[in-house]
């Protein structure tokens, strides 16, 4: 196998690489900072998926774009260059192999963000059964958030293949029906009145409407229909779209339970009389 020699004229055109690469990636950093300040501008009067992935897509370009304006500036024919980064051949074979996924997660990145099946802070729910809040979407990835805060990270290209059902789709709030039941000879009025005001207590609640003067207005509670052994109370409960569902029925399920045991309001449960006939 020949050995490698390098003489003092590969040393200086090593340390001219190395220069020209130091410089791109100042320039690069410097570049990619301007780019994040100007969406961060931008996001204070707009919101939306679209710019956190347009702010990565262009931070790529920058970089990606820079280094190949500085490999391109330099003298691709010599013989340290070679030495140093190889057959170009191999390299674009390697580079074509491993960026297949890459570029088909960008192009279904720039899809969804112009088509917007979703926005940040939406509660989505994917073909697979994954259920979660927007947070985040970047070149190859839309992040999601889970039960416990717990972090699902989902591929463009998988997501934008899937069918998707989107709870909080153009609405700037999302709705849960809730059904409570109360015994047979429970005081109705004094139920709607404790169940309503639980559920405004609860902070992950909001008013589903405004009234006339501009009041909050939440849902009534209504007596909905006779069971075995209960009378079924059922109200409409709002609330902001990035607050996790199963957090806010915990939090009303709780506050109600509590609210009703305190007004003497009975909460049935089935149960089963035996009557011992004795012979005679």
């Amino acid at each position: 196998m020949p050995k490698i020699v390098f003489d003092d004229n590969t040393w200086t055109k090593v340390l001219w690489i190395a220069l020209v690469l130091v410089a791109a990636g100042l320039i690069a950093w410097l570049l990619t900072l301007i780019n994040s300040k100007i969406f961060k501008i931008v996001s204070r009067r707009q919101k939306g998926i679209h710019l956190a992935f347009f702010e990565r897509l262009i931070k790529t370009i920058i970089v990606v774009g820079v280094f190949v304006i500085a490999i391109s500036a330099l003298d691709s024919g010599s013989s340290a260059w070679k030495t140093l980064l190889g057959g170009t051949a191999v390299i674009s074979a390697v580079a074509a192999f491993a960026a297949q996924d890459v570029v088909k997660d960008i192009i279904a990145g720039l899809m969804i963000s112009l088509q917007k099946p979703f926005e940040i802070g939406d509660r989505i729910e994917l073909e697979d059964g994954t259920v979660g809040v927007v947070e985040d979407m970047t070149n190859r990835h839309v992040v999601l958030i889970g039960v416990d805060t717990l972090r699902v990270i989902v591929p463009n290209s998988k997501i934008n293949a899937m069918m998707i059902t989107n709870y909080c789709f153009k609405r700037k709030c999302r709705s849960a029906k809730f059904v409570f039941p109360i015994g047979y000879d429970s005081d109705l009025e004094l139920a709607r009145s404790v169940i309503l005001e639980a559920i405004k207590a609860c902070p992950k609640t909001i008013p589903g409407r405004e009234g006339p003067n501009g009041e909050p207005v939440y849902s009534e509670v209504y007596f909905m229909r006779f069971a075995d052994s209960a009378l079924m109370m059922q109200t409409t409960v709002y609330y902001e779209n990035t607050t996790p569902t199963e957090r806010l029925i915990d939090e009303v399920n709780t506050r109600v339970r509590e609210a009703l045991n305190a007004n003497g309001v009975e909460i049935p449960y089935n149960y089963l009389n035996v009557v011992n006939v004795s012979e005679k």
